[in-house]
């Protein structure tokens, strides 16, 4: 993977050349938990602010916006990174495969960008299930690859997926995943899991980098920020860029978007290091409902 830096730290033009060969901006907006009926007026904000990396899924209920976001915000269509993800409970060949065709015409769009499966089980199954739909994804994956084949896509990729997961792909695959999305913040890192996907060639994408707003709430992050002269999203943002992440914050607010795309310092190794070594955040407050964090839905 190589990492294309924007002049004089323009986030919004540093991207990633996938294992694919498709550069992905590094900067994204996300759009979890923003309503469909809002969400376009947010994908034209963030567009006009400079984002060009729009991330969304079938589970959000909100593509039919992001696309009205997308072909309505001015900027053509080939400068933007658009991504959707194959929801969790399609786990045979043709659900997956008609879930991506049912994006395509929800969104008004002719191809996207990416399409991820968003997460290895069902959300019924996550953390109370040992089955990890190992033949399932297997038959996801397939069908991702032949909208990949056909030019409905660009890139195709995974969600959630742990290293059984990953490697579950890599014994049946044609393509490799192009990235993992996953849950990534200061007090609660998957290093080893972030390390065995990059040495793959394997991008690492990072949701949920404030941890929902939760890291606003430890006064170690606080004061490290403080330290700074930051935010404590820009600090957790900037930690998971310096780690090589695609990093993708979520916000409707056009002011939250400028902030969190000012990331122009450095966090020196030793606090890096220190950050990396904090307590892991386990209580996500409002957001625990998220299944990812108990199998509930």
């Amino acid at each position: 993977m190589e990492i294309k830096k924007g002049n004089a730290m323009n986030v919004f033009e540093e991207t990633l050349t996938l294992n694919n060969g498709v550069a992905i901006p590094r900067l994204a907006l996300g759009t979890w938990l923003i309503d469909d009926a809002a969400v376009a007026d947010a994908v034209k904000a963030a567009a006009a602010i400079g984002y060009r990396h729009i991330d969304t899924a079938q589970a959000y209920g909100n593509e039919r916006g992001v696309g009205e976001g997308i072909r309505g915000c001015g900027v053509p269509r080939e400068k933007l990174f658009v991504t959707t993800k194959v929801a969790a409970e399609h786990k045979t060949y043709d659900a997956a495969a008609a879930s991506i065709d049912a994006s395509l015409a929800k969104m008004g769009l002719a191809y996207l960008d990416m399409v991820i499966i968003h997460s290895p089980q069902p959300w019924k199954a996550v953390n109370q299930s040992d089955d990890r739909y190992y033949e399932g994804n297997r038959e996801a994956w397939r069908s991702l690859e032949d909208a990949l084949s056909a030019g409905k896509v660009r890139a195709i990729g995974v969600s959630n997926f742990g290293e059984g997961d990953i490697d579950n792909i890599l014994g049946a695959c044609r393509v490799k995943p192009a990235v993992n999305q996953v849950l990534a913040h200061i007090a609660n890192t998957p290093k080893a899991l972030i390390d065995r996907c990059q040495a793959q060639g394997i991008a690492v994408e990072a949701y949920s980098p404030v941890a929902h707003g939760e890291a606003m709430k430890r006064p170690e992050i606080a004061a490290m920020a403080d330290k700074y002269g930051v935010s404590v999203p820009q600090l957790c943002i900037r930690y998971d860029w310096q780690l090589g992440l695609i990093v993708l914050p979520k916000t409707a607010n056009p002011d939250h978007m400028r902030d969190n795309a000012a990331i122009d310092f450095a966090i020196s190794d030793a606090d890096m290091q220190t950050l990396l070594g904090l307590e892991t955040m386990t209580d996500y407050g409002d957001a625990g409902f998220f299944p990812v964090f108990g199998g509930r839905l």
